[in-house]
């Protein structure tokens, strides 16, 4: 079923929409289809979605019917929307605009390029001698096959004791160990998910998690994130559950990625009741939970509003501790849990039992280890966004209270342009269509604070001077992308 936005809802997008740049200059009719134009560059207004009738908007607005026909024809004939009379119009790209994410990134051993695609600290100094003490409890295993598709017992009830800790009482029956939150999530979408499944997710959202998406061949509805606090519009991502009723839906609540916000409790509680109302399981990715900052206070768990084992949350070591250390999980019911590692003995059979003895002494220290990464964080960001305000004030940023990135709304639709070349002066950036599909996203750009002070600064000052050379030379400069045929 398409989705469809109210005209109170698109009104309330809009905005100061007649006070846009150029009004003067141009007729109200032109003012609005920019407008939406906008909302569909950004990602706010997701593609595929159904416009209010004309006569609807016109009230929401107060303005003329006749102004609202003309804006749409405007937007059909510069291919952002497609009508069929007695149907409704529906919000496209041009076709020369459509370019699918993969949400494939190669990182490369090069000491002087600055990579700040990848959001992800160096691992913490308690990793070495965790390892050691994880080699020393290894024999108690040897005697065995080494196979747990659920993972090592004292792991699980590790992980089982955090969750019980937040407010979420947890059984280690409840949790299945996996290498890493994006195998987790492989794993939940091989067991919920039928190709061709419907799937809501947030947009921006985790490009991997959109590969994982793809692969599956799912049909993908997406709700906008604004860029401003809470960036959930409570009113629109219900009613997006309401109206295509997904078969799945993938948020990230905690200091999502790459936005960094956090859902509120209200909302949460929300989502919980209204994909239960409409048959929708929710795919809830903790990676990030463990990082809140400036003593953020965080809502209860997802799950913890959740009465009818509707919710499976995933999470794992990357973030808080180490990306190379391949260990995540999956919370679900028991019955889940089980027909998740019957479903996992097709795929790989278990994760090692050494890593996974490694992850049990790293959480042991856990609120050591993580309080230092929340001060090394806070001091990271500030840097970055000090940084960010003396070479780049035309940016716009929204501080985030958690998680390992900003997303900055830049001064242009130049995220790809400035990548490009930005990776000739030795940064790597991660440009904002890689976060969304079919090619929106142009005007932002995430930006991780997960590097050395120094090395940011030192990448901000590389930006700012690509950033002005745009503005100075021609677009001839630029590669072409290969034609492969």
């Amino acid at each position: 079923m398409t989705s469809q936005v109210r005209g109170a809802q698109l009104a309330r997008l809009l905005g100061q929409w007649h006070a846009l740049p150029g009004r003067r200059r141009s007729p109200d009719y032109a003012a609005l289809a920019g407008a939406v134009r906008g909302l569909l560059a950004d990602g706010r207004l997701p593609l595929g979605v159904r416009l209010p009738a004309e006569r609807e908007l016109a009230e929401a607005l107060k303005i003329s019917r006749t102004t609202v026909t003309a804006a749409y024809r405007e937007l059909r004939e510069t291919g952002h929307l497609a009508s069929r009379r007695g149907a409704g119009s529906w919000t496209m790209l041009p076709g020369t605009h459509r370019v699918a994410s993969t949400g494939l990134w190669t990182p490369l051993d090069d000491r002087d390029m600055i990579d700040l695609g990848v959001a992800a600290l160096a691992a913490p100094p308690e990793l070495l001698p965790a390892a050691r003490a994880a080699a020393e409890d290894l024999p108690r295993y040897l005697g065995g096959a080494g196979y747990h598709p659920t993972g090592i017992i004292e792991l699980r009830e590790a992980v089982a004791d955090a969750y019980t800790d937040r407010g979420l009482p947890t059984s280690p029956d409840q949790i299945m160990v996996t290498n890493g939150t994006q195998h987790a999530l492989d794993l939940v979408l091989r067991l919920a998910l039928a190709p061709g499944g419907n799937v809501l997710v947030e947009a921006p959202s985790y490009p991997n998690a959109l590969a994982a998406l793809a692969a599956r061949r799912a049909r993908i509805t997406t709700h906008g994130l604004a860029l401003e606090e809470p960036g959930w519009d409570a009113d629109l991502l219900l009613g997006g559950l309401r109206q295509t009723r997904p078969k799945l839906a993938y948020l990230i609540p905690d200091f999502q990625n790459p936005t960094g916000h956090l859902m509120p409790a209200a909302l949460r509680e929300r989502v919980v009741a209204t994909a239960h109302a409409v048959g929708t399981d929710l795919v809830v990715d903790e990676s990030f939970v463990d990082l809140p900052l400036d003593g953020t206070v965080l809502p209860p768990p997802t799950a913890s509003f959740d009465r009818h084992s509707r919710v499976v949350t995933i999470g794992g070591m990357s973030k808080p501790f180490w990306g190379g250390l391949r260990i995540g999980w999956v919370r679900a019911s028991a019955p889940q849990v089980q027909r998740l590692a019957a479903a996992r003995v097709g795929v790989d059979m278990a994760s090692p039992v050494l890593d996974q003895l490694v992850a049990v002494h790293l959480l042991a220290d856990a609120p050591a280890i993580v309080a230092a990464r929340r001060a090394q964080l806070t001091a990271q960001r500030d840097a970055l966004l000090t940084a960010l305000a003396q070479r780049l004030p035309e940016w716009r940023v929204t501080v985030p209270h958690g998680g390992v990135t900003l997303w900055a709304e830049l001064d242009g639709p130049i995220s790809s342009a400035l990548a490009r070349a930005a990776e000739e002066v030795g940064v790597r950036l991660a440009p904002g269509p890689r976060f969304g599909l079919d090619g929106t996203l142009e005007r932002f750009l995430r930006l991780p604070f997960t590097l050395p002070a120094a090395d940011l600064v030192e990448a901000v000052g590389r930006i700012a001077a690509v950033r002005y050379d745009l503005d100075r030379g021609g677009r001839s400069q630029w590669r072409e992308p290969a034609v492969i045929a």
